[in-house]
């Protein structure tokens, strides 16, 4: 993009990277985020995400004279929702524009019609500047008797009125060290910028100055009054726990898309189910390189329009890529995904990389490392913690094991499908850990029905049930939706009913190999079963409600 003059507010067009052009304004970045040396650049906020960056002055065009052209070569839902809201932007200013020079004009009708009814005649005038001047002197000697007298008058006076007439300020504006009301904001979040970015915490945001259009999608969910969050830290890092596990914490990918650094590494991605179809979309708008499959090939034609490429058979992906994640339903799902018909195994040659996020057996996950391994290929298992909502946003929790080089070159993949992804060790590890955590998930989800109806049926209102729990310790953004669906009669799958209780099924068998009593997890296995048996498999999992009012 060629060089432009451009100054502070001024919308643009921006190009970061691989990224294409996206829609932007230009503001004042955070005192403690310094200017990159070399070039000129500006602080860039990108609309439609919580993209923020320096970007070179030659890598910026003016919105207006160079949005037709933009609009034509970028069709992109997200793009189109980016321009959307510039769109809406432009509509505010321009009714605060008309609002205001509104006001003005009739203050400055209201101050000459002043000034007309107070301005006095000649003699008027020097009668009254003869009269002030007999009196100046006089004044200036009771002057001193009021001082002593004044000092006590102004004590018994309330500090707010005091306030008020010692201030010569116009009403309703605040003094210069006053400190604006500001949205409170967790000490932990903060922006992680990479390359010519610097890390920096975020400054709270003045209320009456609140840009619609750069509203925190987590700062969103903390305002609803009756449910309680937890904080997300917003920083890159990588500790060492002394289990041995190494976590990758990242923020929500609405929050620093635009700080990661794609890998130049060509990816496939096989599964565009509920998770599988949102980590691709992230994948995409990440900037990485993808390549797709699915069963059933209708899925990918979304992924196409949005720039991913076709892979006709796994084998195909697998060949033509560096790194191939799969994503699938169940065990079975997984086998017959890397040793059927032209399968993942078929593309299989030394240096080629296999990463299985299903959520499998150990005992699976295991045979399928070995396999890829015995053809000179690389495994990393990568099952992932979340629902639909969670994979769209970017916000999935990825559980690692197996190669620990391959789980550092997905570095910038896991970052853009998820806040937080765990090395665990050795190929099994994840995927234990990964039924332990849908158990507790499952057994949970069955006890919240359970409480609903019993509620239910001794008179009580399952609504101020939802309303109590949501104001304990139980509260969390899980219980609030799945309670919301049930009271709705809403059970649209966001995890799906079947793979819960697979889940609850594979965990009851962990604890058998080891001897371990799972009697919680198989009382809900049995609930859910029945759910089932009432054709609840394809709804969300939160329709195991409806295997205890029947």
């Amino acid at each position: 993009m060629a060089a432009v003059s451009l100054r502070l507010g001024d919308l643009v067009w921006g190009k970061l990277g691989r990224y294409p052009p996206w829609p932007g304004k230009i503001v004042n970045p955070p005192k403690d985020l310094k200017k990159p040396r070399g070039k000129k650049c500006f602080f860039v906020k990108f609309f439609g995400t919580e993209d923020h960056a320096w970007i070179k002055v030659e890598q910026l065009k003016p919105y207006h004279a160079h949005k037709e052209e933009m609009i034509k070569i970028n069709k992109g839902k997200r793009f189109q929702q980016a321009v959307d809201a510039v769109e809406e932007f432009l509509r505010r200013a321009k009714g605060k524009d008309q609002t205001s020079s509104h006001n003005s004009a009739d203050d400055k009708n209201r101050r000459n019609s002043s000034e007309e009814r107070s301005r006095p005649n000649s003699g008027d005038e020097k009668r009254k500047l003869s009269l002030s001047e007999g009196k100046v002197k006089k004044n200036m000697g009771e002057g001193k008797k009021r001082v002593s007298s004044g000092s006590s008058e102004r004590g018994s006076k309330s500090p707010l009125k005091r306030a008020q007439e010692q201030s010569p300020r116009k009403r309703g504006r605040p003094p210069k060290d006053e400190k604006d009301l500001t949205i409170p904001e967790s000490s932990t979040v903060k922006g992680v910028m990479a390359g010519p970015m610097a890390a920096f915490k975020w400054q709270p945001t003045p209320v009456k100055d609140a840009d619609p259009h750069f509203h925190h999608f987590l700062l969103s969910q903390t305002e609803k009054p009756a449910v309680c969050y937890q904080a997300i830290t917003k920083k890159l890092k990588i500790c060492e726990e002394e289990t041995g596990s190494t976590s990758i914490q990242a923020a929500d990918s609405t929050a620093v898309n635009g700080s990661i650094t794609p890998t130049d590494k060509k990816i496939g991605f096989l599964g565009l189910g509920l998770m599988g179809s949102g980590i691709v979309s992230n994948l995409l708008k990440m900037g990485h390189t993808v390549t797709v499959w699915n069963r059933t090939a209708e899925k990918c034609d979304l992924f196409i329009q949005e720039g991913a490429r076709l892979g006709r058979t796994p084998a195909e992906v697998v060949s033509t890529c560096d790194i191939t994640f799969a994503c699938v339903s169940d065990p079975k799902a997984a086998k017959d995904l890397v040793l059927g018909p032209s399968g993942v195994l078929q593309g299989i040659r030394p240096g080629k990389c296999y990463v299985d996020m299903s959520t499998v057996d150990a005992d699976t996950v295991t045979e399928l490392a070995q396999v890829i391994v015995s053809r000179g290929g690389r495994f990393l298992e990568a099952p992932v913690s979340g629902n639909q909502q969670l994979s769209n946003d970017g916000m999935l929790v990825i559980l690692a094991a197996g190669d620990r080089g391959l789980y550092e070159d997905c570095s910038s993949c896991f970052q853009a499908m998820g806040k937080t992804s765990f090395f665990l060790g050795e190929v099994g590890n994840a995927a234990k850990m990964m039924l332990i955590v849908n158990m507790v998930q499952g057994s949970f989800m069955a006890t919240i029905a359970e409480g609903l109806t019993l509620a239910q049926v001794t008179g009580q209102s399952q609504q101020t049930l939802l309303d109590i729990l949501n104001q304990g310790q139980l509260a969390s953004i899980f219980l609030d939706q799945k309670c919301q669906n049930i009271l709705q009669g809403n059970f649209k799958p966001d995890f799906y009913l079947k793979y819960i209780q697979k889940d609850l099924r594979l965990a009851i068998a962990l604890g058998d190999a080891v001897n371990h009593p799972t009697p919680m997890a198989a009382a809900a296995n049995e609930v859910y079963k029945r759910a089932k048996a009432l054709d609840q498999s394809d709804n969300d999992m939160s329709a195991v409600y409806r295997a205890y009012i029947h």
